[in-house]
C-alpha cells in the first residue's frame, strides 16, 4: 500500500468510507465488520465516518460504534488507523439530511463521537457541511477550540467552496488537514477546490469518488456497450485485468499528490480490490485517455471542470 501525507500524518493513498455499512441497505453486522477488517489488512489506514451514518430516526452514531468495535476485534496495529469524523448533520424520521452548524450541536456533537469511538481525542475531525443558517466561521470556530481543548487532533471541512476554504485556513492554520467535497469522473464541479486544496498543502478526499463508473466486474460482466462516455476506465481495466473501479480510484491518484479517495464498501472482496488501486500503475497514455472520456463526460452532462 503506498501512502500519502494528511497533515504531518502518512496514511493509506486510498482510504474506506465507511457509510455503506450504517444507512439502507447495510450489511448484517459479521459482513460490516469483515469488510473493516478486510480494508485494514489490506493496508488501509484511514477510515471516514460520521455521526450521522445510521437509518432515519435511529440514535446517532452506529457507525462509528461499529468501526470501534472493529479496531477492537481486529489482531493488526491499531495505532496506525486514522479515524475520520465528522459531525453537523443528521437523520430525523420521516425528513432529509438535515445540517447544524451552530457552535453548540458542534461541540455536543464531536463529544458524543469521543465517547462512542472511545478515543482520548479524535484524529480527524470535520465540519460535515456548512449551515447556511450559521456563519461559516462560527462552525469552524468550534473546531478550533474542540483543538485548543484537546478534543480533536487535526480539522476538515466538507462539502465547502473555494472562498471557505480559505476562511477555515485562515481561523485553523495548519489545524486544517483537508477538503471533502465529491469529486469522480461524472462529477467534476470541485475542480477549482481540488487544485485550491494543492495549493494550500490540504489533502483534498473525494467522496463517492466512483460516479460513473457502473457494474464492477468484480459483480460480472461490465456491460461496456452501456458505459457511455466512460468505456475507457473499463478497456483499461480489461488491459490490466482489474476492476473499472480500481482504473478509477488510480486515475483520482494521478490528478494531485494531495488526493485520497475515500470509496465505499459494504463487502470484503469490494474493499480489498479498492485498496488495490494504490498500488496500480497507468501509463501515460491510458490517462490520456481516460482524462478524454471524462472531460467528453462531464461536457455532455453540463458538468463545468
Amino acid at each position: 500500500m503506498r501512502h500519502r501525507t494528511l497533515g504531518e500524518l502518512r496514511v493509506s493513498a486510498v482510504g474506506l468510507g465507511t457509510m455503506p455499512l450504517s444507512i439502507e441497505g447495510r450489511p448484517d453486522e459479521a459482513r460490516a465488520l469483515a469488510t473493516v477488517h478486510a480494508a485494514l489488512d489490506a493496508g488501509v489506514t484511514l477510515l471516514d465516518t460520521a455521526d450521522s451514518y445510521h437509518l432515519p430516526g435511529e440514535e446517532p452514531g452506529h457507525n462509528e460504534r461499529l468501526l470501534a468495535r472493529a479496531l477492537a476485534t481486529w489482531g493488526g496495529d491499531t495505532d496506525t488507523v486514522l479515524v475520520a469524523t465528522k459531525g453537523g448533520r443528521g437523520r430525523p424520521v420521516g425528513a432529509d439530511w438535515t445540517v447544524n452548524g451552530d457552535p453548540r450541536r458542534l461541540r455536543a456533537a464531536a463529544e458524543g463521537s469521543l465517547r462512542r469511538l472511545g478515543v482520548e481525542a479524535i484524529g480527524l475531525y470535520q465540519l460535515h457541511k456548512p449551515d447556511p443558517a450559521v456563519p461559516f466561521e462560527e462552525s469552524v470556530g468550534a473546531l478550533r477550540e474542540l483543538a485548543q481543548e484537546g478534543k480533536i487532533r487535526l480539522a476538515g471541512v466538507s462539502n465547502v467552496d473555494a472562498d471557505q476554504i480559505r476562511a477555515a485556513r485562515a481561523i485553523l492554520g495548519d489545524r486544517l488537514v483537508c477538503v471533502q467535497n465529491r469529486y469522480s469522473p461524472a462529477v467534476g464541479d470541485s475542480e477549482p477546490e481540488l487544485r485550491l486544496a494543492a495549493g494550500l498543502g490540504l489533502a483534498f478526499l473525494p467522496w463517492s469518488p466512483l460516479g460513473g463508473i457502473s457494474r464492477s466486474s468484480l459483480d460480472g460482466p461490465s456491460g461496456l456497450a452501456d458505459e457511455g462516455p466512460f468505456t475507457a476506465f473499463h478497456e483499461v481495466a480489461r488491459h490490466h485485468g482489474v476492476s473499472p473501479q480500481q482504473v478509477c480510484l488510480a486515475w483520482l491518484l494521478s490528478r494531485s499528490p494531495t488526493v485520497i479517495p475515500i470509496p465505499g464498501a459494504s463487502r470484503p472482496e469490494t474493499a480489498r480490490d479498492s485498496a488495490g488501486a494504490a498500488d496500480l500503475e497507468l501509463g501515460e497514455e491510458e490517462l490520456t485517455a481516460l482524462g478524454r472520456a471524462v472531460e467528453r463526460g462531464r461536457r455532455g452532462a453540463g458538468v463545468r471542470g
